[in-house]
């Protein structure tokens, strides 16, 4: 008789040997909410480590789903992982559904310090109800840059983080643009934690 299941069942039974287990949680701004628990074999293992879940997990609100968020281990105390925000992006799914055709889609990607001196890069879409001139999108773009410089300039990251991702950002932005142009979205579909401050714990770098 084979063998074979007998050995590939003591391989899973050593794979997890030895490993504890940790329960991770979002940050205090998002009200320090369980995402889940990971195994490791030592606590330093999961320094680093980077954790997705969608806003929904943490709002619990479905309206929130499409959102995805990334979080990263940069403590560890007893058998609980904590973690500072990493970035976000709207799901593939979700951003292909807001595309139409005879549109524009005016796209601006932009390099911000909040006020305590967090590097972040974002990413934001507004798109139009209808095709719109090269020099709208131009104006749209710079109004794009002059809100979420002047907000992460007075906002710390905590603040801003929460904003962006709750869409207060994306509204100020829709506010002004809709002055230029017809508009039927604006938001910031993805963004970045590039650096922290030096007194701050070294952000791994990441794919």
């Amino acid at each position: 008789m084979s063998t074979k299941p007998a050995k590939t069942a003591k391989h899973i039974r050593d794979k997890w040997r030895g490993k504890s287990w940790y329960m991770v949680i979002a940050p205090s701004f998002f009200g320090n909410i369980e995402l889940g628990s990971i195994p490791a074999q030592e606590e330093k293992m999961l320094i680093g480590r980077v954790v997705e879940a969608t806003l929904f997990d943490i709002t619990g609100d479905f309206s929130h789903h499409y959102l995805k968020m990334f979080f990263q281990i940069n403590s560890v105390e007893g058998k609980t992982a904590k973690t500072i925000f990493k970035g976000h992006e709207y799901s593939r799914d979700y951003l292909r559904s807001l595309v139409r055709r005879r549109t524009t889609k005016v796209d601006g990607l932009f390099n911000l310090v909040t006020k305590d001196g967090y590097k972040l890069r974002i990413a934001v879409s507004a798109l139009t109800l209808s095709r719109i001139k090269t020099s709208q999108e131009k104006i749209i773009r710079e109004m794009m840059e002059k809100t979420i410089k002047e907000k992460a300039a007075a906002l710390t990251l905590d603040q801003f983080v929460q904003e962006m991702v709750l869409g207060k950002i994306a509204s100020d932005i829709y506010n002004q643009a809709k002055l230029v142009a017809p508009l039927r979205h604006v938001g910031i579909r993805k963004s970045k934690l590039i650096s922290a401050p030096l007194q701050q714990a070294p952000i791994a770098a990441t794919a």
